[in-house]
């Protein structure tokens, strides 16, 4: 366990920027310009040993990573033993130990946390870590290395990995050697995997075409060029990805005019897409735990398939294996979404699949919480981050279960393909996209059928900048404001104007602005919606 001097000489090497706000730990963790990081990392690092304490040992991960943000950002978060978020209660503390003002204080915090939590002082501290391909990384990891130094934590550097690589890696260390064994706890083992299991899902199916992966010039490009080494070429029956935008060498053109936050919020392909008309096509944002796809119909039209068709495709298909399995009663599907899921998606999920829906707030966390309520709990944002956790219950259900048909067995072998190619720990873009590429060629579908399963409302998002993004306290799942007092009334009297409108304000996690969304009956409409309501947020801002 660390003494007090150690933390202070340590800390000193980083010290604290003098800013006008603090330092807060939200649902990304903590995410800002780089050059404002070295002191959080550092402070992380010490959470980090306090919490493995906390919890005997168990390995803790540490992702450095600002995701989808620009190429001087970047960000760090934790990941709890199972490979989940951090607990949501020790939040706080990540907030508290962050904005100690001083070396001499931060020790004294760190001391009052060990006391207050009744951390065993004794107890061994273990830690993984990994970064993702910006600049800034390798300087912020020295800041982290140096906490865990001053703490007596032993730590394993796993360099360069996408963000659910290392949320798979944390949960493999710390269930190895028990009945719930996870995997292989090395970036090998993770590849070996997922490639197994997407042979075993696929069953000799064929795929119509190849797809196009952009890679946000993240660190989802040479993760995905190592795991086509482990899967079916196609001339041996497996997909065709062709990998774009995975240039890791400039870091500044991580995220710039491509990537999955810029697909989506854009509503555009990447400048660089080259793909034809009715090609598939992907984009994985910087830390590759998103995935959205897209293509470009007979007219031109750009056409969006993001995580709402990808939660409702993976919700149509687990629910059709179950019921042809034989299991259609014994396993309950549930899809869970976010304010941000298109309403169309909603309707066609209770409509048509006839699964309940629950909304959560946005962030991984409680989504990832809902979904363990079911037994297939499938979530995804419309962002594209997401996976399908099964439970305990199902798994041991799917494991002894007879079949009584050939095509019970068949439908069986597959949902049990699929429990282990999804990455159960948090969203992960390569296996969700392997989820993707199995469940078309199953149904025989390009992005077109896939598109027509149902029509999207128009909607649009909009970013809006302002001073403090902490005046806008929302309710219901995030889809009302009741603070500042009023502004809820001026979008409901707005939306009521429009046909099928429905639209929200929600402050950003990560940085003072608000995003707004918007849908309607026609694109215009939509477009004029969401105008509207930015305009109020931005003069409420004031």
């Amino acid at each position: 366990m660390a003494s007090k001097d150690a933390i202070m000489s340590a800390s000193a090497k980083f010290p604290k920027p003098a800013l006008d706000k603090p330092f807060q730990y939200g649902t990304a963790g903590f995410r800002m310009k780089a050059f404002l990081l070295d002191s959080v990392v550092f402070r992380v690092g010490l959470l980090a040993a306090l919490r493995s304490r906390k919890l005997n040992g168990q390995v803790i991960g540490v992702m450095i990573t600002a995701s989808h943000n620009p190429a001087d950002d970047n960000g760090v978060k934790l990941v709890d033993p199972m490979g989940e978020m951090l607990e949501g209660s020790w939040e706080s503390y990540a907030t508290a130990l962050a904005n100690a003002p001083t070396d001499e204080a931060l020790a004294q915090t760190y001391e009052k946390l060990t006391e207050d939590l009744k951390i065993k002082t004794e107890a061994k501290a273990r830690v993984i870590f990994a970064r993702d391909t910006r600049a800034s990384g390798p300087r912020l990891v020295t800041a982290l290395v140096e906490a865990l130094n001053s703490t007596d934590t032993e730590y394993t550097d796993s360099k360069i990995l996408t963000t659910p690589q290392l949320h798979y890696l944390t949960r493999c260390l710390n269930t190895k050697g028990t009945q719930f064994e996870y995997g292989d706890p090395t970036e090998q083992g993770y590849y070996e995997k997922t490639a197994a299991s997407f042979k075993l899902a696929m069953k000799g199916r064929k795929f119509n075409g190849s797809v196009t992966v952009d890679c946000a010039n993240g660190v989802g490009g040479p993760k995905l060029r190592e795991l086509l080494k482990y899967l079916p070429s196609p001339s041996e029956g497996g997909v065709e990805i062709k990998v774009v935008n995975d240039d890791v060498v400039n870091p500044e053109r991580l995220n710039h005019q491509c990537g999955a936050d810029f697909v989506k919020t854009g509503q555009r392909a990447p400048p660089s897409s080259q793909a034809g008309q009715l090609a598939r096509c992907a984009s994985l944002d910087g830390d590759a735990d998103r995935v959205v796809y897209y293509f470009v119909d007979f007219d031109n039209t750009f056409r969006l398939l993001d995580g709402d068709r990808i939660a409702t495709l993976a919700a149509l298909f687990i629910g059709d294996l179950a019921r042809n399995a034989g299991l259609g009663e014994k396993l309950k599907v549930g899809v869970v979404q976010t304010a941000y899921a298109n309403g169309a998606s909603t309707a066609y999920v209770t409509q048509d699949l006839k699964l309940p829906v629950v909304c959560t707030p946005t962030g991984v966390k409680y989504l990832h919480h809902a979904a363990t309520k079911f037994d297939v709990g499938v979530y995804f944002e419309a962002n594209g981050h997401g996976t399908v956790v099964f439970s305990d219950l199902a798994l041991k259900r799917l494991s002894k279960y007879e079949p009584k048909s050939p095509a019970q067995s068949s439908a069986l072998d597959t949902l049990r393909a699929l429990t282990t190619l999804i990455n159960q720990t948090v969203g992960d873009a390569l296996s969700d996209l392997l989820l993707v590429e199995v469940i078309l060629a199953h149904k025989g579908w390009g992005p077109k059928e896939w598109d027509l399963t149902y029509t999207d409302l128009p909607n649009r998002l909009v970013r809006v900048e302002v001073i403090d993004r902490n005046i806008f306290k929302t309710i219901d799942a995030e889809r009302r404001l009741e603070s500042p007092p009023g502004v809820q009334a001026q979008i409901d009297a707005l939306v009521g104007k429009y046909k099928n409108g429905r639209s929200f304000a929600r402050a950003s996690g990560t940085e003072d602005a608000v995003r707004v969304y918007a849908e309607a009956a026609t694109r215009g409409e939509a477009d004029d919606l969401a105008a509207k309501v930015a305009g109020i947020v931005k003069e409420a801002s004031i």
